[in-house]
């Protein structure tokens, strides 16, 4: 796995847990799911692509 494809994986995990923390603590909010969602399908699109 190159490293910025690691870097994004780990970065999108830690975004889930503020996320999900968010949520716990002050209520749901759509656009930071939202976000959240569009950065995994991000960090599945790095993860996808082989590097030569």
């Amino acid at each position: 796995m190159p490293r910025s494809a690691k870097a994004l994986t780990v970065g999108t995990v830690a975004a889930l847990v503020l996320v999900t923390a968010y949520t716990v603590t002050l209520g749901s909010s759509g656009w930071l799911w939202l976000g959240w969602a569009v950065l995994a399908l991000v960090t599945v699109g790095a993860l996808s692509t082989k590097r030569g």
